[in-house]
């Protein structure tokens, strides 16, 4: 499979902050790649430097090939994206900035294609194009982004924080569409902090943490790292039948909780099919209890430390695993 984006040891310093501090990050093509962490983790950082928007203070980048920095106007030409706040032009209209948009990245505005594929996606998002950029909202204004980037076809579409402002309905269909590029042939890389949105679309996830990679796979791979959550009916008055490797056991409401690693749910089953267990329910664990479980008790003292290195060093702003801004 070719390899769309990749770094080694890379490296990006504010003074003495790291915002990078060896990331190494691999983007196969044809995938959705999630780029997954803590606000002030690094991610923004690695996508300026991939855009060619900044430069590493050492290390290696390479997207689609090319240097981003060196090559930086030859891979604009293929790729898209959007970045979690956007600004628009008060004076210009939705339709006015999104074909703006779209005739930077080289499009014929005037061609039925275009034309018919802009329609599609305004009403998709439920955009009027007709209102001027200042009576817009953060989200409609992520609109505007998005629909510029979706509507003319790219190699790589790289999303930071795309979906800040939207609301649930619109998240839908952001996730349907990038589906639809993925299965159009084309490659994404969505950096979020959400970890609904990156459980529910992404191929292949990468979580970075302090700067660097601590986990990549896909999501099946990863959660070997947390445990699996099981319940079933039972008596309070009655003690649950022993369980081989079960963790937190505890009986309430009449259900019987606890939790297994997930590597050793088949290794229950039987035992549990012996005693006739009614109303047998198996959660298989989110990427939320995943990031949570195995790296919640650091994430504290990294923003501690670390805080603002998506942003200027000076920047400091109160931080939340899993939260929106």
């Amino acid at each position: 499979m070719d390899t769309v984006v990749r770094t080694r040891d890379l490296h990006k310093h504010y003074g003495a902050v790291h915002a990078l501090d060896g990331l190494d990050l691999t983007v196969d093509a044809g995938q959705i790649h999630g780029f997954l962490g803590p606000n002030g983790a690094g991610k923004s950082t690695a996508i300026r430097i991939l855009l060619g928007l900044a430069r590493s203070t050492r290390g290696e980048a390479s997207v689609l090939g090319m240097d981003p920095w060196n090559d930086a106007v030859a891979v604009h030409r293929r790729i898209a994206s959007v970045p979690g706040d956007v600004s628009v032009w008060p004076n210009l209209s939705g339709g006015e900035a999104i074909d703006f948009l779209a005739r930077l990245r080289g499009a014929d505005t005037a061609s039925a294609a275009y034309r018919d594929e802009r329609a599609r996606l305004l009403g998709a998002f439920g955009f009027d194009p007709r209102k001027k950029g200042r009576a817009y909202s953060k989200g409609n204004r992520q609109k505007v982004a998005l629909i510029a980037a979706l509507a003319v076809p790219a190699d790589l579409y790289v999303l930071d924080e795309p979906t800040s402002g939207l609301d649930p309905l619109m998240e839908v269909v952001f996730q349907r569409e990038l589906r639809r590029v993925r299965d159009a042939g084309a490659t994404v890389l969505l950096s979020s902090h959400i970890l609904s949105e990156v459980e529910q679309v992404c191929d292949r996830v990468s979580i970075i943490r302090a700067g660097r990679i601590v986990e990549s796979g896909t999501l099946t791979d990863l959660r070997h790292l947390t445990r699996t959550a099981v319940s079933f009916a039972a008596n309070e008055h009655d003690a649950p039948p022993a369980l081989p490797g079960v963790h937190d056991l505890e009986v309430t409401d009449g259900r019987a909780h606890f939790t297994v690693d997930s590597d050793q749910v088949a290794g229950i089953l039987p035992a549990l099919a012996a005693h006739d267990v009614e109303g047998l329910r198996v959660a298989p664990p989110s990427l939320e209890e995943l990031f949570l479980r195995h790296y919640g008790e650091d994430v504290s003292a990294d923003a501690a430390t670390r805080d603002g290195t998506d942003a200027p060093p000076t920047r400091r702003a109160a931080r939340r695993v899993g939260r929106r801004p």
